[in-house]
């Protein structure tokens, strides 16, 4: 009997040891991490409770309502026969660059829910900036186009508006010279409540979310780790960015070459032309300014994309050797410039339908940083320096 008590307690004791010892695990594992190099690492809760909404196009924070908001497309020249400086070109939330005709580069300026007094100029369309246009869910804002552009709009089902005074207007600004067809965004939501286009359903860039990007920029420009609420509220600063000066070489006329300067206190990249003179443009932001010149309503501002992306695509003169030929499906090699650093990588398309994806070296995908993105097509004969 004595012998079957003395077990149990043993036994008892046992247990009980045991379960101390599980309670000390459990403890020591909810204390926050220890200090390495005089650094304390606050946990970090392991479901988000983000419940914020973000813009498909920008991957800024957004209003639910602006979610589906609309999307225009809007072909804008960049040659130096009066397109400089274009207006409204700020609140275009992607922009393609690309050789339209005789190394004269022009842009695909995707905007969604504008507020720009004045935007423009618009030209003529080509069809490879269609088919990047085409996973926007936009209406296709141009002044006519190429041949074969202009049977893709009509026989693909697209959201048009090409050359139309309803809702544009010509600028009486006599340096313009034919560079003077605007749009306002007034006129824009007119022409799409006219039209019956409603709303967009967007398939953008894979996108970061503003907390990613900033836990992103400290990651990848100094050498310790930080959590994403240390990082959030951490004086960026004192960092070392990596990469500062990017020049892109589209491989023809050398006023098109663009080069970007990385400002660490804005988080995104000064871009200026190859002769240093700034990319300036009109930023008109008052919506109720009516059809006016943007020269005398609007105040100049330097573009400063937050994303840059060169991606090389192969291109040829097209049959009458003087538009460009740009094949837009495939892959090719690809370079992201974000938060003051470079991914080496490639670009991917599968169907016009698709959004280009972009990968490094490794294969895997690259998530964009929120914000104004530019992407470069260069020529296979063209190139990128950084």
């Amino acid at each position: 009997m004595e012998k079957s008590k003395k077990w149990l307690i043993l036994t008892i004791v046992g247990v009980v040891s045991l379960l101390g010892g599980i309670v000390c695990l459990i403890v020591a594992l909810l204390q926050p991490e220890p200090e390495v190099l005089g650094l304390t690492f606050p946990q970090i809760p392991s479901t988000s409770t983000d419940t914020s909404t973000y813009s498909d196009l920008t991957g800024l924070k957004i209003s639910a309502d602006q979610k589906t908001a609309p999307t225009y497309c809007i072909q804008t020249p960049n040659g130096m026969d009066g397109a400089r400086p274009q207006a409204g070109l700020d609140q275009a939330g992607v922009v393609f660059e690309a050789i339209a005709e005789a190394g004269i580069t022009r842009f695909a300026a995707i905007y969604q829910a504008p507020t720009s007094a004045v935007i423009g100029p618009i030209r003529s369309l080509r069809l490879y900036y269609l088919q990047w246009d085409t996973p926007f869910d936009c209406t296709i804002v141009h002044a006519g186009g190429a041949d074969d552009a202009l049977a893709a709009v009509r026989n693909g089902g697209y959201k048009d508006l090409t050359e139309n005074y309803t809702y544009m207007y010509r600028g009486s600004a006599g340096n313009r010279l034919w560079n003077n067809l605007f749009t306002t965004s007034t006129l824009l939501s007119t022409m799409n409540t006219d039209r019956g286009y409603g709303g967009s359903e967007v398939h953008g860039f894979t996108r970061m979310t503003p907390k990613e990007s900033k836990q992103d920029l400290v990651d990848q420009n100094i050498a310790t780790k930080l959590s994403i609420v240390e990082a959030a509220d951490s004086d960026t600063s004192t960092l070392t960015p990596k990469v500062t000066d990017i020049s892109v070489h589209f491989g023809g006329i050398a006023s098109f070459n663009v080069n970007y300067k990385y400002d660490l206190t804005t988080n995104s990249y000064l871009r200026s032309y190859q002769n240093g003179m700034a990319h300036e443009i009109y930023t008109c932001p008052d919506s109720n300014l009516g059809e006016v010149n943007p020269e005398s309503a609007c105040t100049l501002k330097q573009l400063s994309p937050t994303v840059v992306v060169a991606m090389v695509v192969s291109e040829k003169k097209a049959w009458d050797n003087y538009h460009e030929d740009i094949t837009t499906l495939g892959s090719g090699e690809a370079y992201v410039f974000q938060n003051g650093y470079a991914i080496k990588g490639r670009w991917e398309k599968n169907t016009v339908a698709d959004q280009i994806k972009f990968y490094d070296e490794s294969g895997v995908e690259i998530a964009l940083a929120p914000g104004q993105t530019f992407v470069e097509a260069v020529p296979n004969y063209g190139s990128i320096d950084f």
